[in-house]
């Protein structure tokens, strides 16, 4: 059995105008939250990227944790590794400092999970320097001069 009244929707000028006014300009904002969300979602743009996995961060470091001392350390120390690379990075109140391992000079891309990018030199050793230390999770991109691109984890500090 056919539903006329489906029918009827679609033949009145009216009510389809009124249903395409309504998907047009919806009674509410979508959230900020959700909006950053679905952007996070489409940041990974090079997911051909080789990955470089958190292999040391020294904020879960067990051997450090046994020696408690009374102030905590101004420095955190993560080091990402993937098979050709290594990206060896410190966060230091003013900023991140790093370097690419072996050393490769060339550019870094800074990805943040809003989506906007930033790049970085890198100095003939492979060191770069960031400033001011990103409030957001974020990922570090190097591309190689074939093309090959190596992504690190995201980064929540």
């Amino acid at each position: 059995m056919v539903d006329d009244r489906a029918d009827r929707w679609w033949s009145d000028d009216d009510q389809l105008l009124s249903a395409l006014d309504q998907a047009i300009h919806p009674a509410e904002d979508v959230p900020d939250g959700f909006v950053r969300t679905a952007l996070a979602c489409f940041v990974w743009a090079g997911i051909d990227a080789d990955l470089a996995a958190l292999a040391y961060d020294s904020a879960v470091d067990l051997t450090e944790l046994a020696n408690t001392r009374a102030e905590s350390a101004q420095l955190r120390a993560l080091t990402f590794e993937a098979a050709d690379l290594t990206f060896e990075l410190e966060v230091t109140p003013d900023g991140l400092a790093g370097q690419v391992i072996p050393a490769h000079g060339g550019e870094l891309q800074l990805q943040l999970s809003d989506g906007t990018a930033t790049t970085v030199r890198l100095t003939e050793h492979g060191y770069f320097r960031i400033r001011p230390t990103p409030v957001t999770p974020f990922w570090l991109r190097y591309r190689f001069a074939d093309g090959r691109t190596i992504s690190t984890d995201l980064i929540v500090l």
